[in-house]
């Protein structure tokens, strides 16, 4: 089964990505900040990562940037998923390695399709 990492510090939208997820046949692990996403990948490495910008600690920026300069983690798709959904945040999200970029309030039949295209490639 597919399985996806949602790191999300709000509790709320966690539930509603999860939910999303679950109901289109992923498996989900969780994470409420950057360094335990790091801790979860090194551990369970999965098949695609949702990742929030604003989060304790480290940002979903910086989150992104370290996974994808490691050769281990390159390949994993990336979508930022953020309140932060200006042009500029999009462009400066791609610049640090996402695959797809989506401004929160998720629409969850998006999220999923963009999910199962990353997997796919």
């Amino acid at each position: 089964m597919t399985t996806a990492l949602v790191v999300e510090d709000s509790r709320t939208d966690m539930q509603v990505i999860i939910s999303c997820l679950q109901q289109g046949g992923l498996n989900v692990l969780t994470a409420d900040s950057g360094e335990e996403a790091l801790s979860k990948i090194s551990s369970h490495q999965p098949d695609v990562i949702v990742l929030d910008v604003v989060l304790p600690g480290r940002s979903g920026y910086e989150i992104c940037r370290d996974l994808k300069a490691e050769a281990k983690t390159r390949t994993i798709p990336v979508i930022i998923c953020s309140t932060k959904s200006g042009e500029m945040d999009k462009f400066w999200g791609m610049k640090q390695g996402a695959d797809a970029y989506l401004a929160k309030p998720v629409d969850q039949e998006e999220l999923v399709r963009t999910v199962k295209q990353l997997i796919k490639r």
